[in-house]
């Protein structure tokens, strides 16, 4: 069913599991998410079931055939999403008015009615904890419910958890070359698809196992620790020594530096580096 936000502003978040609460809050979704986020032809076979009164009991399960990476495993990722977007489903006024116009003037208006009407109380959703190690043709998630209802999901679940587990099983594989000693960073802002998918990336990195990223908006909404160093136009904007006004001595840098790096390396990640 639909949720109601509250209107006193969430607390600030101390970490990525304290921010789990918050992140269930309606507003935290992605505004991209919403039932439009499909495929033309599904909301034209929810049509062709609504005229046939196909109204059957289905079940779909979602799978993938398989690993990433020509490797051996995949993390499952992206369940939260799917779980708030189902639990927000709905077709407003706008989305009800665009398909008016942008399907066949055939469609009766009945049908708009009926979408306008939707909502998910009969699904049941089934599904593997996130971020477990699952395999190939082995079902990740499962829907039963109505067959238009379920029909209409199965877009928008498969782009919420494709590109997320993808991004948290390469962050796995790097994690396990590292070992545990090592610090992992997300560098990959600059380079990826978009805002979204960058929020993305960073979040789901941060599933696979990186200890932090340099996307300070993913730091904000999803608590993840944020790091960084400096760019190469910084550097150059440097003349000369002269232009230096804090100095620290050479020695004692090099010495602190030994201190805090003896037992961990730290190593940056471009997710789309070429």
């Amino acid at each position: 069913s639909n949720t109601t936000a509250a209107s006193s502003p969430p607390p600030p978040a101390t970490s990525f599991k304290h921010n789990q609460c918050r992140l269930m809050r309606r507003e935290e979704l992605n505004n991209a998410v919403q039932p439009l986020l499909t495929d033309l032809y599904q909301i034209s076979m929810a049509y062709a079931y609504w005229k046939s009164s196909k109204n059957d009991w289905a079940v779909f399960d979602l799978f993938f055939r398989k690993n990433p990476f020509q490797g051996e495993f995949t993390i499952f990722a992206g369940l939260e999403d799917c779980l708030k977007y189902i639990e927000d489903f709905r077709f407003d006024e706008s989305d009800i008015d665009y398909l008016r116009g942008a399907m066949p003037a055939y469609v009766e208006e009945e049908f708009f009615a009926y979408l306008r009407a939707m909502n998910l109380k009969e699904l049941k959703l089934y599904a593997i904890r996130e971020g477990s190690v699952v395999f190939p043709r082995i079902p990740i998630m499962r829907l039963e419910g109505p067959l238009p209802v379920v029909q209409l999901l199965e877009t928008t679940l498969l782009v919420l958890v494709n590109y997320a587990s993808l991004v948290a099983t390469n962050a796995a594989r790097f994690r396990l070359a590292a070992g545990d000693s090592k610090t992992l960073l997300e560098f990959g802002l600059r380079r990826a698809q978009g805002p979204d998918g960058a929020l993305s990336a960073s979040k789901y990195c941060y599933v696979g196992g990186f200890d932090g990223t340099s996307n300070v908006l993913a730091g904000k909404i999803y608590g993840i620790p944020i790091r960084g160093t400096h760019a190469h136009s910084f550097v150059s904007s440097y003349m000369d020594f002269e232009e230096l006004k804090i100095r620290v001595s050479l020695n004692n840098t090099v010495s602190l530096n030994q201190k805090a790096h003896q037992s961990k390396l730290t190593l940056s990640l471009s997710l789309c580096s070429t």
